[in-house]
């Protein structure tokens, strides 16, 4: 699955109305993705690519290669 390695941010589940009528019909699951990208970041001294959400790349929290 995948996952922030920063956040461990990852898939999170909800519903998704069906609205007709102005009465809520159906309801069915649905996944909320993050926004993941792969990027090369500097780990441990070393480059390495990891996957990390948008939200911690936008908060300066990887430190790019």
């Amino acid at each position: 699955m995948a996952k922030c390695e920063i956040c461990n941010k990852s898939v999170n589940y909800g519903n998704q109305l069906s609205v007709t009528r102005s009465h809520i019909s159906k309801r069915t699951s649905r996944q909320f993705k993050p926004n993941l990208r792969t990027v090369k970041s500097i780990v441990d001294g070393q480059p390495k690519r990891i996957t990390v959400c948008a939200k911690c790349l936008r908060a300066g929290k990887v430190k790019r290669a």
